[in-house]
């Protein structure tokens, strides 16, 4: 860990409800893909400073592409299907620092 970083990586996943029927990365069940995330972390022995920190976030404007996560302080951002996607990030950009091509979203993707 150096000076300047409390936490190696953040993952923040969108968690956001839109009542008006736009689209939106919380029924697309985005709250268990972060509740999956943040037991696979402190599983692996990842979470805590100087290792990754999972994070709820509202709206990050990706809704197109959701459900959506990004990961910082590199920018990568993730869309997800089912828990094994999770795991495949955890394993592969979270531990490894590798990002899982498959899953990233195309950077014209937005709301």
């Amino acid at each position: 860990m150096t000076q300047d970083t409390y936490y190696k990586h953040h993952i923040f996943f969108c968690l956001n409800q839109r009542d008006n029927g736009q689209s939106c990365c919380a029924p697309q069940g985005a709250q268990d893909a972060f509740d999956h995330c943040k037991t696979q972390v402190k599983s692996a022995g990842l979470a805590g400073p100087g290792g990754v920190r999972v994070n709820k976030a509202g709206c990050l404007d990706r809704c197109a592409a959701g459900p959506v996560a990004v990961v910082y302080p590199e920018a990568v951002w993730y869309t997800f299907v089912d828990k094994a996607d999770i795991d495949e990030i955890v394993e592969s950009h979270l531990k490894n620092g590798k990002r899982v091509e498959r899953l990233l979203v195309p950077a014209h993707v937005g709301r």
